[in-house]
């Protein structure tokens, strides 16, 4: 099978060759495709490209952030840092951010939020939404450019999961708990801008898969499964129907502790979930997870990043060896890593342990 027919015989849930193997963001596809001129990423790269399946991560972004209003950018050096701030001029006075970056880290940190305190949510709120055509011009470029290799993996926050990077995340948890009427408020505000952008990208035949991320803010041990019922299941689920009225599918992505959000997950209507990490990093067995909720979702990951940066080929093969035993009966399942790696140059070690990786998978993957 090439990795596409793969692909969709696995969300069909029909027989295939062999379990998938994913190196998430990891690939030269896609929005989040690592980075493609880096001479120490190159040779695992290619061999990725050759011998996995591709989830080539994209989103057409009509943001639920605030681009309908007047902002400007300074941006200057400290160190070996660039630092961005952005000033966003609401109609109830204007809201600040701070972020760094660094060329040899694959991330961006935000030092300073837009909400520091309920006046800068209020004003968040001010900002109008005025609809903007979808640009989803890239979506058939890219899915020509992945070819029979995969498939494009459609990508989209739900509404918590732009809200909560409004505040310094001690402070959003707090005010879920304490405000929860103002939190909904921005979940309402969010979820509009979702939906219209979400529509327009079906409605271009962007698919058939989608990944929804933003549900782990709500997770276990930052807040109780009661705020993830409020904030999380009532958009996803409505996020969710619109995709399967086009015909798709759609994954939940939500890292750390699940036990006690899977049968909300489950709830919402999702396909789906990644990256189903291990305990100590999350809290239930992946062998678990399969016996409970394998008839309903299709599983994907369980090989934590950590692993692949510090163990041994050997170790890797092992753990790979287990999450078969764990997972692959049955069909439902795509081997993945929870992350990709952020450093460069890429670790000899971190190349050595993808390529065991990848072997284990074509190893003990074939049905």
């Amino acid at each position: 099978m090439t990795g596409r027919e793969r692909i969709l015989a696995l969300l069909r849930r029909e027989p295939t060759d062999r379990v998938p193997i994913s190196t998430y963001e990891f690939s030269v596809f896609g929005t989040w495709g690592w980075p493609k001129d880096e001479p120490s990423y190159q040779p695992l790269m290619a061999e990725i490209t050759e011998k996995t399946d591709a989830f080539a991560l994209w989103g057409a972004y009509t943001p639920a952030s605030p681009n309908d209003v007047p902002t400007e950018s300074e941006t200057w050096q400290e160190g070996e840092f660039t630092v961005t701030r952005t000033t966003v001029h609401t109609p109830k006075g204007p809201l600040y951010t701070t972020s760094k970056f660094t060329p040899n880290v694959k991330t961006t940190w935000t030092v300073e939020h837009f909400c520091k305190d309920e006046e800068d949510a209020e004003r968040y709120l001010s900002i109008p939404f005025h609809p903007m055509p979808v640009d989803a011009s890239e979506f058939p470029k890219l899915d020509a450019e992945v070819g029979d290799r995969g498939i494009v993996l459609c990508d989209t926050g739900d509404a918590i999961g732009y809200v909560a990077p409004l505040f310094e995340f001690g402070e959003f948890t707090i005010m879920a708990m304490t405000r929860p009427e103002l939190i909904r408020a921005l979940c309402d505000q969010a979820h509009a801008r979702i939906m219209h952008n979400l529509r327009g990208m079906l409605e271009a035949g962007c698919g058939p898969f989608y990944r929804i991320w933003g549900p782990e803010y709500c997770t276990p041990p930052y807040l109780p499964p009661g705020a993830f019922k409020e904030f999380v299941v009532p958009y996803v689920t409505e996020m969710i129907e619109l995709i399967h009225s086009y015909g798709c599918w759609a994954r939940i992505h939500s890292h750390g502790h699940t036990r006690r959000v899977l049968d909300m997950i489950v709830e919402t209507g999702a396909d789906a979930i990644d990256p189903i990490e291990p305990p100590p990093d999350g809290d239930i067995p992946m062998g678990e997870v399969k016996q409970r909720y394998g008839d309903r979702l299709i599983l994907f990951g369980n090989m934590e990043l950590k692993y692949l940066e510090t163990e041994t080929p050997a170790d890797i093969d092992a753990r790979v060896k287990v999450m078969m035993d764990e997972a692959k009966a049955g069909g439902g399942y795509v081997l993945m890593p929870t992350a990709g790696p952020l450093n460069i140059p890429l670790a000899p070690r971190t190349a050595d342990n993808y390529r065991a990786f990848i072997a284990a998978g074509l190893k003990y993957g074939v049905y």
